[in-house]
């Protein structure tokens, strides 16, 4: 199958590896340095040497009839791609990132009968442009509105299912990782695990987050986080302080809080005056003691 992918960081990349070495013919569409280093190699390299080839673009072809085209960009940086995604000639689209808003507009963008959601199950990043990846096996596979890309992402090494309530889960997805977000990024100013306190209010906005859901009209999904969602605050504060301790967490504070931010704006857009306490713990405004 012809696949393109948009947006080539650490989970692009993934799907550009693993597509590519399963014997799709991937083109990846990049910019500024990751571009420049995929043009030199013509191809995802991991940590470990291995090679996918892989094609490189700057813009999307839009005469190509693409079998799939894979957005991988964060949420804040899809819409001036929509444009383009509306006048190519793929025959799926699927957008794949953290989002709380309705999917309905980007549905419209590109038609329903070319529209698909996924997320993915993966933890991934770029070291000096080489790919470190792995792909979550147990428990939660990459959750995906298409049946069809469902049974290639698994066929390729990537574990996927279809989720048909796709709102209901990113909505729930993000009232869960927000708060973990945050606190990741609180470690890394840190360098140390995160205080009783900060790991108070990330767990009140956790079940301020549940809350929203519900009143979104959504249903917390999948099942284990409706349990979750019933566990007292002060267990879930001690969850929290403790996996902020963890080195991995750290690191993935590394990343910056630019994502965190982006969907508490979201979901601060969604629900008006329902998320005080998410609003409270944004990164931006929030000191590292």
């Amino acid at each position: 199958m012809t696949i393109a992918i948009l947006g080539v960081g650490a989970i692009g990349s993934t799907f550009a590896f693993h597509l590519a070495q399963a014997g799709h013919t991937v083109t990846v569409v990049a910019r500024g340095k990751r571009l420049a280093q995929l043009q030199h190699d013509q191809a995802i390299i991991s940590v470990t040497g291995q090679r996918a080839p892989v094609s490189v673009a700057t813009t999307l072809d839009l005469t190509t009839p693409w079998d799939l085209v894979l957005v991988t960009v964060l949420v804040g940086q899809v819409d001036v791609l929509l444009p383009t995604l509306a006048g190519s000639n793929a025959k799926t689209i699927m957008f794949m990132f953290n989002t709380v808003a309705s999917l309905d507009r980007l549905r419209d963008a590109v038609g329903q009968e070319r529209f698909a959601f996924g997320f993915p199950s993966i933890l991934a990043s770029l070291e000096d442009g080489k790919l470190r990846a792995t792909i979550v096996t147990r428990g939660q596979r990459t959750p995906v509105t298409d049946a069809r890309w469902a049974t290639v992402f698994t066929k390729a090494g990537i574990p996927a299912t279809v989720e048909p309530a796709m709102e209901s889960w990113l909505r729930t997805h993000a009232a869960l990782v927000v708060p973990i977000m945050v606190i990741s990024v609180q470690a890394h100013a840190r360098q140390a695990g995160v205080s009783w306190s900060q790991a108070r209010r990330a767990a009140e906005a956790m079940r301020e987050g549940f809350g929203m859901v519900r009143q979104l009209g959504n249903t917390l999904t999948p099942a284990p986080i409706a349990l979750l969602s019933r566990v007292p605050a002060p267990i879930i504060t001690l969850l929290l302080w403790v996996l902020s301790r963890f080195t991995f967490m750290r690191t993935m504070g590394a990343a910056g809080p630019r994502e965190p931010q982006m969907l508490i704006d979201a979901m601060r857009a969604v629900a008006p005056g329902q998320t005080p306490m998410l609003v409270h713990i944004r990164p931006e405004s929030q000191s590292a003691a």
